[in-house]
């Protein structure tokens, strides 16, 4: 079992920045790839970002490409995601996930852990 804990959601204005880490426990941490999704009301679930075991790889959604950055700390059992830019569309419960693998995947069905989520609101 890994257990995935979110924080640094919060309330901030168009054009500002934030920044979500994501405390993994429980299994080795770099045994899993990781992936930032987000789901706002009313919508489905959606793959943000998405970090290999390693750290070497990233990938990002269309959406968020060119403002946010994925990373990883496996000494540290986190993984950020620094959100810069933000506009109002971004607004979304904000979930960090790990799947058992060296790559990430954007599919939500496939990832095996989940962290409980950390609202992020952007006001215009």
């Amino acid at each position: 079992q890994v257990q995935l804990v979110e924080s640094g959601g919060g309330l901030v204005q168009a054009g500002g920045s934030l920044r979500l880490s994501c405390a993994a426990s429980g299994r080795t941490f770099s045994n899993y790839a990781m992936g930032w999704f987000r789901q706002a009301p009313g919508k489905e679930r959606e793959f943000a970002a998405g970090i290999s075991w390693s750290g070497g790889t990233t990938s990002y959604a269309d959406s968020v490409k060119g403002r946010f950055t994925i990373s990883r700390d496996n000494a540290k059992n986190t993984v950020y995601l620094q959100m810069n830019s933000l506009k109002p569309e971004d607004t979304a419960v904000y979930y960090c996930a790990a799947v058992t693998a060296t790559r990430w995947t954007p599919w939500v069905s496939e990832y095996d852990y989940w962290g409980q989520g950390t609202q992020v609101t952007v006001s215009s």
